[in-house]
């Protein structure tokens, strides 16, 4: 009656040599008892027993080894379509036998390396915003002042200098402007004051604006009211998303109308970019633009999917769940 359960317990290669063994030794008994003999110069009658016999013995063998090898197939199988960028993917438990500890060790491990890698992206993640939040106040604060005060010494040589002069020193304040307006943006792209500040809904406002204003393509957005509170984590993470899908679809789908959405389903908000592109999801650069995503919406528990066809266009879809309330 327990002699199933205690051969489940038993490892793959005593299972295997059990069975075997057993019918090995049934085999025997069946030739010392039988009356079954072979004569020295084989007859067809007795070739026709030793074949039949072989057929049973082979099928016999097969029936007792299949609970406990057919599993192990199907763990085998099923551990080839586990992929890395789908959380929580998990094999069947088949129940007992050596396919059910292959099962839950390969499972462990699942679990391992998933608690590993989340620890692991969120550690070069942080890093990745400490050395952006340190770039951006360096040129905020190093490269922004001192273009200041060249801009200020030029309003102070123009005002005495000769009149053939002026033209060409309101030129080069000009370009001095436009500089440091582009240190400016570049600080805030790196680090986004306005999402610390102000929350997500400015941020995407702004980040929606000043795409349009420097690119090519119209943006048209909105996010909707009653929208859960967010963590900290969960508002960068659809943030840098959105940034990341709106330099796609500038750089290299040669968009003309972008659509970015922030709603909420159910207890998860969901952030949509949607672009007009030539080229679908192709055109996005499967490089670390869109693994970088990837890792981003896996830190905080989030799916993203990038969908879309030849001709039209790209839609970037982030479904995260809130996460802890936003910390002041």
């Amino acid at each position: 009656m327990h002699s199933p359960r205690i051969l489940a317990r038993m490892p793959l290669l005593g299972q295997v040599c059990l069975v075997n063994g057993a019918v090995l030794a049934a085999a025997t008994g069946v030739l010392l008892l039988s009356p079954a003999r072979v004569s020295p110069e084989v007859v067809r009658a007795e070739a026709v027993v030793v074949l039949v016999g072989l057929a049973v013995v082979l099928a016999l063998n097969a029936l007792l080894l299949r609970p406990s090898l057919t599993p192990v197939d199907r763990v085998v199988r099923q551990m080839s379509g586990v992929e890395r960028m789908r959380p929580g993917d998990r094999l069947d438990d088949p129940g007992e036998g050596a396919g059910a500890q292959l099962v839950r060790g390969a499972n462990a491990m699942l679990d391992r390396l998933e608690a590993a890698q989340r620890a692991s992206s969120a550690r070069v993640l942080a890093a990745q915003e400490a050395e952006r939040h340190r770039i951006a106040q360096e040129l905020h604060d190093q490269v922004g002042q001192s273009l200041t005060v060249v801009l200020l010494g030029l309003k102070q040589v123009q005002q005495h200098a000769p009149e053939q002069l002026v033209g060409e020193l309101q030129l080069v304040r000009d370009s001095t402007r436009a500089a440091l307006d582009d240190v400016r943006r570049v600080a805030r792209q790196l680090r986004p004051g306005v999402l610390d500040d102000l929350g997500l809904a400015s941020a995407l406002t702004a980040l929606c604006s000043e795409f349009e204003a420097h690119g090519t393509a119209r943006v048209r957005r909105s996010v909707a009211p009653g929208l859960p509170p967010l963590s900290a984590d969960v508002e960068l993470v659809i943030y840098r998303v959105a940034q990341e899908a709106l330099t796609n679809a500038a750089r290299h789908a040669g968009a003309q109308e972008v659509e970015v959405s922030l709603t909420r389903l159910g207890d998860a908000v969901v952030l949509e970019v949607c672009d007009d592109g030539r080229d679908g999801p192709g055109s996005i650069v499967p490089g670390a633009g869109v693994s970088g995503m990837q890792e981003r919406a896996l830190l905080v528990g989030g799916t993203l999917r990038v969908e879309g066809g030849a001709g039209a266009g790209t839609r970037v879809r982030l479904v995260v769940p809130p996460g802890p309330t936003r910390r002041p």
